[in-house]
């Protein structure tokens, strides 16, 4: 089947036991639910698709996570049922086993991640699995073709010697503010962390870092995408650090846009 034409399930991983800072990304699923389906906006996408009353689309509901692991197992299992996923995190760990589940289904893609961090730590804090090492894992298991990042202004030196050894290819903001931008001729996973835009925008989560993207950037990040979308995640809103929901209403325009672009 055409992976265009495949069902999308959009699915909630209420996980935080991976944050470093700060917990309450596990309260996110159900903030950027409350929000999609919210009188206050419409279903529609701003290139005129409605993902949420599509054919091809369906709410799955929240993992019921034990253990890290418990991850790849449930989405391996949707995997096998057909579908692409659209997950609502969440921290930033969970896009490991998120990955490992795909590369048992999928062919040769790449990933776009849209971040502050680059998430390539070796370990952080002793935790080989921190929510700022899932990108480490992904390429030393050899699980993705390439890796692009965009957004990113945190390097360390050891992110970048780990950038170096994985051949990751980083757009920092700085480059990114100079006009280069990501092309891709495979199909691709998405992976967007909220941080990656500026805290004016996305005031809600754990690591505040200025400098960032907005949301109009984001927008055509995801708009200029030519090539399928095999699956996607939304990660690290922190709603006990949301104003007044307006990170929530962020996450819930970005899920919508990632579907009607992967229905695309």
């Amino acid at each position: 089947m055409e992976i265009n034409k495949k069902k999308i399930a959009l699915i909630g991983v209420p996980w935080d036991q991976k944050s470093s800072f700060l917990q309450g990304p596990a309260l996110a699923p159900a903030r950027i639910r409350n929000v999609l389906h919210s009188g206050a906006g419409n279903n529609w996408t701003e290139l005129t698709v409605n993902p949420i009353d599509h054919e091809l689309f369906e709410d799955w509901g929240d993992m019921v996570i034990k253990q890290y692991f418990d991850i790849e197992k449930q989405i391996a299992s949707s995997l096998n049922k057909g579908v692409r996923t659209l997950c609502m995190g969440g921290d930033h760990s969970m896009t490991f086993p998120i990955i490992k589940a795909y590369h048992q289904f999928f062919p040769a893609f790449d990933i776009l991640q849209i971040d502050a961090h680059g998430d390539l730590y070796d370990d952080f804090e002793g935790d080989p699995h921190s929510h700022a090492c899932p990108f480490a894992r992904i390429m030393e298991n050899k699980l993705a073709e390439r890796l692009v990042q965009v957004g990113v202004r945190t390097f360390t030196p050891h992110q970048i010697e780990q950038g170096k050894k994985f051949k990751v290819e980083t757009i920092q903001m700085r480059d990114f503010d100079a006009g280069v931008r990501p092309t891709f001729t495979r199909p691709i996973y998405l992976s967007l962390d909220l941080d990656g835009l500026d805290p004016a925008y996305a005031p809600g989560v754990s690591h505040h870092e200025p400098g960032g993207l907005t949301t109009r950037e984001v927008l055509r990040l995801i708009q200029s995408i030519d090539v399928p979308i095999i699956g996607a995640d939304v990660v690290e809103l922190n709603p006990h650090r949301d104003v007044s929901d307006m990170t929530a209403a962020l996450a819930a325009k970005l899920v919508k846009e990632i579907a009607g672009k992967m229905l695309g």
